[in-house]
């Protein structure tokens, strides 16, 4: 427990679940949620103006995910707390989450009083998990696609041609069809579509 209040940065693109979190931890007396944003690519010049502790971020943003606002956050200001809070409770977030440098994750069902002993902990200095998250993540075992592969699947999700792919990626359309049978095979399904499917599913996107 700190004397000192905790100066929280909320990044949520959904006004309604951001103001409910917001309003959660404005009951706490030690919390105080200080600045608020919609975009992943807002939140580095909000915690800088806000000199916040903790930054509590959404994956799914626009801009830029809650995993990329972290690993930045990380990179530029190290003394910031990450807890990435998710709807989606995928194996492949958590460690993702983890390889960016986040300190916290949780999904948004949790209870609020969970969520604020959390912002607690990691000033502390501890880690917080899911459990059944953490389980599922050890059970999956690890991302097998590279980043390259990654990127093209991700290009390719909207059915994209492959000599559309090349364009987007500078790359030449064999090299983009390497990378997507790779993958195929890595996942082991019959075509991209599923190969997006999975790779989305398990979190690996």
């Amino acid at each position: 427990m700190t004397s000192r209040t905790i100066k929280v940065l909320l990044a949520e693109d959904q006004s309604m679940v951001r103001e409910a979190l917001a309003a959660l931890l404005g009951l706490e007396d030690d919390i105080e949620v200080v600045a608020q944003v919609a975009r992943g690519d807002e939140v580095l010049a909000a915690a800088r103006a806000h000199d916040i502790d903790v930054a509590l971020m959404d994956i799914e943003m626009p801009g830029a995910t809650g995993i990329e606002a972290a690993a930045q956050l990380h990179k530029e200001l190290p003394a910031v707390k990450l807890v990435i809070l998710t709807t989606f409770g995928r194996p492949g977030y958590l460690r993702s989450a983890m390889e960016s440098g986040a300190d916290a994750f949780l999904v948004k069902d949790a209870p609020a009083a969970q969520l604020a002993e959390a912002v607690r902990k990691v000033l502390a200095g501890e880690r917080v998990i899911d459990p059944t998250l953490a389980a599922a993540a050890l059970a999956e075992g690890a991302n097998p696609l590279t980043d390259r592969e990654r990127e093209v699947l991700r290009a390719a999700a909207d059915g994209s041609t492959n000599a559309e792919l090349a364009t987007t990626l500078h790359l030449s359309q064999g090299t983009v069809r390497n990378y997507l049978s790779t993958a195929i095979q890595k996942l082991a399904v019959r075509n991209r579509a599923e190969a997006v499917r999975i790779a989305r599913e398990k979190g690996w996107l």
